[in-house]
């Protein structure tokens, strides 16, 4: 699947790779997100800054990939996932499923302007963006086990369309 870049990522500024979100946050640029960071911490950058200032919405697959990132940090031995510039609804959403715990609440290391960073630019596949979703949502009750029963359905679904396609 071809997604215009929506995601910008300035690795060089500093110690903190900071990530720029235009648009709408979604299970379209999910993979590039997870893709990307995926990269960084196995490069052993552990300070992640997501700016939202022109996301106006996100949908649970891009929230969920927010709080896999934040697991994967864990895992990884620590580090920081500042969440910043959150509209309302964006700070309603994330509250909602109990996933804006997971984030930072230090003070930034640095201004966040939003003008600096490259786009990236990612390709996936049905199959991978298929396994973004899933984890993406496993994530999402794993940061708060309340989510089970609102993403029940999706999870079934998911897998059930992961075995038609293996098929």
């Amino acid at each position: 699947m071809i997604v215009p870049p929506t995601i910008f990522a300035d690795a060089e500024s500093g110690p903190e790779v900071t990530i720029r979100v235009d648009g709408r946050g979604s299970f379209q640029n999910s993979p590039a997100l997870k893709d990307f960071t995926q990269k960084m911490i196995e490069g052993g950058r552990r300070d992640f800054i997501i700016d939202l200032r022109n996301c106006p919405a996100m949908d649970s697959t891009f929230m969920g990939t927010l709080a896999a990132i934040a697991f994967r940090l864990r895992a990884a031995g620590g580090g920081k996932l500042w969440v910043v510039n959150r509209n309302e609804r964006n700070a309603d959403l994330l509250a909602g499923l109990g996933i804006d715990t997971l984030f930072s609440d230090e003070p930034l290391p640095v201004p966040v302007n939003g003008s600096k960073g490259g786009a990236i630019e990612y390709q996936a596949g049905k199959s991978e963006t298929r396994q973004v979703m899933h984890e993406a949502h496993e994530a999402c009750v794993a940061a708060n086990p309340a989510n089970a029963g609102k993403f029940k359905d999706v999870l079934e679904h998911l897998v059930a369309s992961a075995a038609r396609a293996a098929s």
